[in-house]
């Protein structure tokens, strides 16, 4: 009898890694002919797209890219989607959420729809979940912004999730989201399994990976800082939130002799007042640009065309990953 249970065991195991080769097989055929490469973006709707961005923007870090709407939606649309006929236009603004997929904000006008968040155990209730490798510093730095959390990070002690730390918290809109962490990675992958879900902290350390085998070229950096000119001499708030993603990374410090500040909108911010203050000046060089490895200085001017050098200056930039991540800026004395 003992033998016998052992076979069946045997039999069952086998049986049971058949079908999951077999499912396997299936969905990557399955996908194969949908040609889908993975998730592009989620969706959630928001009562105040102001108040939206500036949380994913001020409190998360993230970057707002592209807007569009308002857009009238006609009676069959909002029959098929199952909204209200009297909901007015949707406005829609995507925003990347570091390494992952996008993010996509709607507003309804006048919406007509339920105001009442989904339960946790309402149907169609979901959450989106942003990776941290430091989830007690992540914690802190969200609460002094006035993040409320839903109990404190929870470690899983066992089971495919173990390693696993996790906590929720709540947008100021009301939506449920989480921090999760497992730097260490999760209990399942000891088993050595067929696949490996995708976790955001592979991503970026193979990008790192690939970025510090290729090293940028000179002439490279010396685009990057031709870039970094043409970021101060535009005039366009958003074109100039273009450029800044193509060359500065996300949280890029500037450092100047009386102030710090960190990332795009912050620069963009300096930038814009520079500007509003004097409208009609320019940067240009001085001289050529010098490259050390992956440093760069460049010694720039800044006037009108009647006295393009009413400002004189250098900064000197460092990069990473084929961006600027540390831009120091030495300002000369007035003469």
């Amino acid at each position: 009898m003992s033998k016998l249970k052992k076979q069946i065991k045997a039999n069952a195991a086998a049986v049971a890694s058949a079908l999951l080769l077999s499912a396997t097989v299936s969905n990557t055929s399955a996908q194969e002919k949908t040609g889908i490469l993975g998730m592009d973006h989620v969706g959630i709707n928001v009562p105040d797209m102001e108040q939206a961005v500036n949380f994913f923007t001020d409190v998360l870090g993230f970057s707002a890219v592209t807007s569009l709407g308002p857009i009238p939606l006609d009676d069959t649309w909002k029959k098929n989607n199952h909204m209200n006929p009297k909901t007015g236009p949707v406005s829609f603004k995507m925003v990347k959420a570091g390494t992952g997929a996008n993010i996509e904000l709607f507003e309804y006008q006048d919406n007509k729809g339920s105001l009442q968040q989904p339960g946790g155990d309402d149907i169609g209730a979901s959450h989106m979940a942003f990776y941290t490798n430091d989830i007690s510093k992540s914690v802190a730095y969200l609460k002094s912004k006035g993040v409320q959390f839903l109990g404190e990070p929870f470690l899983m002690p066992s089971g495919d999730t173990e390693g696993e730390t996790w906590v929720y918290f709540v947008t100021p809109w009301g939506s449920k989201m989480e921090l999760v962490s497992y730097p260490n990675g999760k209990g399942y992958e000891k088993k050595n399994p067929a696949t490996i879900l995708w976790s955001p902290k592979d991503a970026v350390n193979t990008s790192t990976e690939k970025s510090a085998s290729k090293p940028l070229s000179e002439n490279e950096i010396k685009s990057l800082v031709e870039g970094h000119l043409a970021i101060w001499n535009e005039r366009d708030l958003k074109k100039r939130e273009v450029l800044m993603a193509k060359i500065y990374a996300d949280a890029i410090e500037m450092v100047d002799s009386h102030f710090i500040a960190v990332g795009h909108k912050e620069i963009n911010g300096f930038v814009d007042g520079l500007q509003q203050k004097n409208p009609n000046a320019r940067f240009t060089h001085l001289k050529a640009i010098d490259v050390n490895h992956n440093i760069a200085r460049l010694y720039w001017q800044n006037g009108t065309p009647e006295k393009p050098d009413a400002v004189t200056g250098m900064d000197l930039f460092v990069f990473e990953n084929g961006k600027v991540v540390k831009l120091y800026v030495f300002v000369d004395s007035k003469k």
